[in-house]
């Protein structure tokens, strides 16, 4: 049987504010645990919690930035379950009157369509604190620092159908959120987790599956994985006559393993009910309007504005404006560089290889874009080769030197483009090549004589210890060769 695949996701985005969503408590990553844990995180006796205006802001700002309706009258309730990153015993969070309502982001694919993605929702929320496995010798440690964190969460309709189309929107999210501002959107540090929501149905079929919930995924890579590896053993299961039991599951990426975590709840199990120490919140126009006027360029607009103003193709500028950090590490290369198509190339290319390599983000870049720009116009007025290219691009990333004249200077990397002193390499080389000259100039097919070219490229290079110019080489070659 042939199945349709259905798939929704929840995912949490941690705000970028200072404090936390109720209390004064500091939000920073990487503090001593358990050193940013305050008494209303902790909802000791005798606190009260206070909603943080920064929270709500940029709430409304991600839900103008998605189209959505803005809800002018929201309400936080109590979700109470009993775990032990979760000092209160419930989550202060919103269930039937959210910050932000119904909405959707439109998402490009490799075949070069285009799908619509519906947001249920999006509501805030405090976060749990984080229970540590390791080094505590069959015992688990709490770290509450994370508690009372602001979370939103965005809750979006079932409308994907493949791996490829979770991950796509999921990093259009991670656009729109780290373009805003409002979130860091670095996975690691936990900043966004997702939770895939999957269900099989026979093909064609209107009637939905049972589904279940993989939580607490925090890459693309491993999404993408679990996706596959959930819906092989749905399939599995049904077509052995089986059915799929409504759970929560967990997945570990590094062993490509699943496994059942609890039975789904149902909302009533959670006991919901309004928080008592929490009015509602009214949104008016003037809030809405001065979100508004915060926000930047975000990354459709980018993307459109960078192929109008430096030419580029669609796939350059769809990859140079996804990340705000990257845009505007090439708006710096550009503006010093001024080839913008070989700043995007550098950019995607040796600048992305090395970032990747040593797993760091465009932020920790020891090349500012200042820096590469003036690479990019040694390259194109042809002072440097490709290789002597490779080789500043070097220097300034360990930083053995800022300067990329310094650095040229220093290699002796300044490629030779005296076209008397490249002719006179030529004339040497071919002199102690004539059967590969006899045999260029046999050949009749053109197609053929361009591709023996590059049997000379190599004595000459060598002749020029690499830094003689490719592209002057060739046309004297072509000229002296005849053809």
């Amino acid at each position: 049987m042939q199945w349709d695949i259905v798939i929704g996701l929840e995912i949490h985005v941690q705000l970028a504010t200072q404090t936390k969503i109720f209390s004064g408590s500091s939000t920073a990553f990487g503090a001593e645990p358990n050193t940013q844990a305050s008494a209303v995180d902790l909802a000791m006796p005798g606190t009260l919690p206070v909603p943080n205006e920064q929270a709500f802001r940029y709430a409304v700002m991600f839900g103008l930035a998605t189209n959505a309706e803005i809800g002018r009258r929201s309400v936080f309730e109590r979700k109470n379950y009993f775990y032990p990153d979760l000092p209160k015993g419930y989550q202060t969070t919103q269930l039937d009157k959210p910050i932000v309502g119904p909405g959707y982001v439109d998402i490009d694919l490799a075949d070069g369509s285009s799908k619509r993605v519906r947001i249920h929702h999006a509501h805030l929320e405090e976060d749990a604190g984080k229970s540590l496995h390791e080094d505590y010798h069959g015992m688990t440690g709490i770290d509450l620092n994370r508690a009372g964190t602001p979370l939103i969460e965005v809750v979006t309709e079932p409308d994907m159908n493949s791996a490829e189309e979770a991950v796509a929107f999921a990093k259009k999210l991670h656009s729109l959120v780290t373009s805003l501002g409002i979130c860091d959107g670095d996975m690691s540090q936990g900043s966004m987790r997702f939770d895939v929501n999957i269900s099989l149905k026979p093909k064609g079929s209107d009637t939905l599956g049972t589904r279940t919930e993989t939580k607490n995924l925090n890459s693309f890579r491993f999404m993408e994985q679990a996706i596959a590896h959930e819906v092989e053993r749905q399939m599995d299961i049904l077509e052995d006559g089986g059915s799929i039991t409504q759970e929560t599951r967990l997945y570990n990426g590094d062993r490509d393993e699943s496994r059942s975590m609890r039975s789904k709840e149902e909302a009533n199990d959670y006991r919901y009910f309004p928080c008592p120490d929490l009015l509602p919140v009214e949104i008016d126009d003037a809030f809405i309007e001065d979100a508004r006027a915060r926000l930047p360029e975000l990354p459709d607009a980018r993307r459109a504005r960078f192929k109008e103003q430096y030419g580029l193709n669609d796939y350059d500028a769809g990859i140079l404006s996804a990340d705000a950090k990257l845009a505007t590490f090439f708006e710096e290369t550009v503006a010093h560089g001024k080839d913008a198509k070989l700043a995007a190339n550098w950019i995607q290319g040796e600048f992305s290889a090395r970032l990747n390599a040593e797993e760091k983000s465009v932020a920790e870049s020891p090349i500012t874009g200042a820096q590469l720009g003036d690479l990019v116009v040694r390259i194109a007025d042809n002072t440097l080769s490709s290789s002597g290219a490779k080789k500043v691009f070097e220097a300034l990333w360990t930083g053995e030197n800022d300067n990329v004249d310094a650095i040229i200077e220093a290699k002796g990397l300044k490629q030779v483009s005296d076209t008397g002193a490249l002719e006179a390499m030529v004339d040497e080389v071919l002199a102690g090549m004539p059967d590969q000259v006899a045999q260029y100039q046999g050949e009749e097919d053109p197609k053929k004589r361009k591709k023996m070219l590059g049997g000379f490229m190599g004595p000459l290079m060598k002749a020029s210890k690499g830094q003689g110019n490719p592209k002057l080489f060739n046309e004297i070659l072509v000229r002296k060769l005849g053809g």
